[in-house]
């Protein structure tokens, strides 16, 4: 083999590399990501949630970065956006 088609040879493989970290975890991280703001931006009071400690509750309140979720009767707890782990579909 020509010493000039080794060298390209070597690149074709670092580029490879490359393409296959962008498509099994860059890419499906990046559609994580969106799916999750989408989620925090839909919350709605009503919404019956789950926190990332592991309260359930319906919301009652959404403010600019936190919403008041209703654990119990008279309680209710104000939690980060980011703190919610996923809505409950019933």
């Amino acid at each position: 083999m020509p010493q000039g088609l080794q060298a390209w040879t070597g690149y074709i493989w670092i580029v490879l590399l490359f393409v296959f970290m962008y498509f099994f975890t860059i890419r499906p991280q990046q559609k994580e990501q969106r799916e999750r703001a989408e989620m925090i931006r839909a919350l709605k009071p009503g919404d019956k949630v789950v926190t990332a400690g592991g309260l359930v509750g319906v919301i009652t309140k959404v403010e600019d970065i936190s919403v008041k979720v209703r654990v119990a009767e008279r309680v209710e707890v104000e939690v980060l956006k980011t703190g919610i782990a996923r809505p409950i579909r019933d």
